[in-house]
Parts: structure tokens; sequence; C-alpha cells
């Protein structure tokens, strides 16, 4: 028999959805950590300056938190308005949260490259079945016939199945994942096919 099992589109869509997730997270907290964190600490300082002027002049108490007076919301508001800021109220950024931002945004994205570097060295891998000779993903080169189990208890669920072969008195298993390789399951078909011949014979 002939079968040529390459990575399947289910995988490759699938591992690309997880590579474009850990890449937008790494760019979502990169994004915090060198842009809107940045700015959302300068608008509050300027915040933190109104708060204490009107604390000096008594019209607000120091413990006062902005969301309970009305006098600091007004005050930020026109404030805002005349610089061009967000009229939200700013909360603090300091150095050690937007440093702790792009620490785990860098590692996100770094992860994401190596991420994606092992997507790209799985496309070159394999499971491949010449005349009675089944070569494996990790290069293993089993006989057909020396094939006399198929394991299949995670078929239903993940597509993989595992050959048990024998090689000098010894047992060893071949990972056959029909979800990663489309087309493996043509050799496992033939395998069970020729274990059920010798079985009748």
């Amino acid at each position: 028999m002939q079968v040529d099992a390459r990575i399947s589109k289910e995988w490759r869509r699938r591992m690309l959805f997880m590579l474009f997730m850990i890449s937008s997270i790494g760019g979502w907290f990169l994004s915090d950590g060198y842009y809107f964190w940045p700015n959302e600490q300068k608008r509050y300082l300027d915040y933190a300056e109104i708060k204490n002027g009107l604390v000096d002049s008594g019209k607000i108490e120091a413990e006062v938190e902005h969301e309970d007076s009305a006098t600091l919301q007004l005050a930020w508001k026109r404030h805002a308005e005349e610089n061009g800021y967000s009229r939200k109220m700013p909360k603090e950024r300091d150095e050690a949260a937007i440093r702790e931002q792009r620490v785990i945004g860098w590692v996100m994205v770094i992860g994401a490259a190596l991420f994606g570097a092992w997507i790209a060295w799985n496309h070159k891998l394999r499971i491949r079945a010449e005349g009675d000779l089944v070569v494996g993903a990790s290069g293993q080169r089993v006989e057909l016939d020396s094939i006399v189990a198929i394991d299949r208890k995670k078929w239903d669920n993940k597509g993989i199945a595992y050959a048990i072969y024998e090689v000098e008195g010894k047992q060893k298993r071949l990972c056959l994942d029909d979800h990663k390789f489309a087309g493996t399951e043509a050799i496992i078909l033939e395998a069970e096919r020729r274990i059920e011949a010798r079985k009748g014979g």
C-alpha cells in the first residue's frame, strides 16, 4: 500500500488559532505597557495635582475617592476637555505595573514566535506507508505484519490509535494520529485487516 499522511487542515487551523490568540494577548499587554498605561499615568499625574489642589483649598477631603466627589469629577472633566484627554477618570499606573505589562507582553510574543516555529517544524513531519513498511512521524520503521494489535482507546475522542508491534520479542507502540496526519486511518485499517487475516488463518 502507498499512504502519505501529512498535517491535516483541522490540526493546522487549531494550531494557527492558538497562535493568533497567544500573539493577540502578547500584543495587548505590549500596547498597554508601551502606550495606554504610560499615557494614563500622565493623565493620572494631572488628576492627582487637581485633587491635591482641591484638598489644599478645603473643597474636598484628602481621603475622598473620585466617584464620591462631584467637585473632583467636574474639575477633571473640565481639565480633560481643555487638554483633549479622555473624560474617564484615570487610574494610577506606576512604573512597576507598566514594567510588568511589558514583561508579560514580551514573554507572550516570544512564546508565540517559538510556538509558530514549532508549528512550521511539524509541517515537515508525516506518516507514510510504503508497501509493507510503515514509517512513523519520528522515523520509526515498522513492518505491517509485525503489528499484533491496534489500541483505539483514544480514537473516538482524539482520533489517535496505537499500533502495537513486536521487535526482537519486545512489544512497542507506534502512534498513528489521524487528527494530526490526515490519511493515517488507511494504515490502521490495513493493519487491522492483516491482524484479522492472520487470526483466521
